[in-house]
């Protein structure tokens, strides 16, 4: 099969075209016409040698993903799903806003991680997508909204929340990363690339040192007790382990603080007395954080979007207020996220595409959910 140039940031398409013998500025012209035109015919690239040109054609390809279908909301907002291959399909949602066009990315078809509130985590995982296929969603999705013969970027803000754990797929995020980041590329600020994460602790540190970004982590819970059942990856590293990282890693960080995203569960994660818990954690005064001080972080609180198999309800709008003013008078900074893409199903915790499980994950959940009652541990403290 021919190469997919998608599949190669700046540095992997220069070593690539050195292995034809040509030099490096060879693959920043090529670099170019790929991400800033949205060029896939090498016959339309008018400053590359001929020569380049023929070794090209047959060996390498712009391979971008089939789309399957478009829908787009009342509010503005675009979902595309796309075919991936063997049985899969996955999602990627624009949401305009008055300041910036934003993609929401996807990482994987499915998600093995299996948050209690997520639907892609109800589907199933399949596997990993490569390099090429993170970065052909926002190929497609700049070169599509682009005005016809503009160079004016669409797109400036890209967040890693589309379907999967974008830190289960390390190897190929970072370098779809730089290609985002790249000025030959989409000249994205690190500011305005965010991901994503349930909490891997030893890839956020690694993320830290190879490619800082903003980052985002699911938290939804004030205590371990919770925190176990609604988002599974926290039993590895618990609560203590996560901030830890988070606090480091806003060393390199192009943000001074992280943003904790928290779906709203009623009489789950919803009470006055779980929002004080969670002030008194990131700002250093609970017993769990043995006095480690403040972790420089927003809330992001998420209305959530129901399915039937999570058997959960959103947290009525007032309790979800209170929640949110009980935090802001601890000081900390802290917004309700506006729902955006409701009518196409393209809202925060709904996208599901289509995904042949390979790995049991919809079993586990629904036995998981069987034999765990969820509300027993809301009242629970950190362990």
């Amino acid at each position: 099969m021919a190469v997919n140039l998608l599949d190669f940031d700046l540095e992997g398409l220069a070593a690539y075209c050195e292995s034809l013998g040509e030099k490096r500025f060879r693959a920043v012209q090529l670099f170019r016409w790929i991400h800033q035109k949205g060029a896939a015919d090498f016959e339309q690239m008018s400053d590359l040698a001929k020569s380049l040109r023929g070794k090209l054609a047959g060996a390498a390809e712009v391979r971008g993903l089939v789309p399957i279908s478009e829908h787009r909301s009342t509010d503005g907002t675009v979902k595309w799903l796309f075919d991936v291959g063997g049985g899969n399909a996955v999602e990627t949602v624009y949401i305009p806003e008055d300041d910036r066009g934003t993609l929401c990315v996807s990482s994987q078809a499915g998600c093995a991680v299996g948050c209690r509130f997520c639907s892609t985590g109800h589907q199933g995982f399949s596997r990993n997508l490569s390099t090429g296929e993170i970065v052909a969603q926002l190929w497609f999705a700049e070169h599509r909204l682009r005005a016809p013969g503009s160079a004016e970027r669409v797109i400036d803000n890209v967040v890693m929340m589309g379907m999967g754990e974008p830190l289960q797929n390390y190897a190929n995020v970072v370098p779809a990363l730089k290609v985002m980041l790249d000025d030959h590329g989409y000249g994205l600020s690190r500011r305005r690339v965010t991901v994503s994460t349930s909490g891997m602790v030893a890839m956020i540190d690694r993320l830290r040192e190879d490619c800082p970004v903003a980052l985002a982590v699911s938290l939804h819970a004030p205590n371990d007790a919770l925190r176990d059942q609604l988002v599974p990856l926290n039993r590895k590293d618990g609560l203590d382990a996560l901030l830890d990282a988070c606090v480091r890693y806003l060393d390199k960080a192009p943000r001074d603080f992280v943003t904790f995203e928290y779906c709203m569960l009623d009489g789950v994660n919803d009470a006055p007395e779980q929002a004080q818990e969670l002030a008194r954690l990131v700002n250093g005064e609970a017993a769990s954080r043995r006095g480690k001080g403040r972790v420089p972080c927003k809330f992001n609180l998420i209305p959530f979007n129901p399915f039937p198999e999570s058997g959960l309800k959103r947290s009525p709008r007032e309790r979800v207020t209170a929640f949110a003013r009980v935090l802001q008078d601890a000081g900390i900074v802290t917004t309700i996220r506006k729902t955006r893409g409701d009518d196409i199903d393209a809202a925060c915790g709904q996208l599901a595409g289509e995904v042949q499980d390979r790995t049991g994950a919809r079993e586990r959940l629904v036995q998981r959910r069987a034999v765990i009652p969820i509300a027993a541990a809301a009242g629970e403290g950190a362990r």
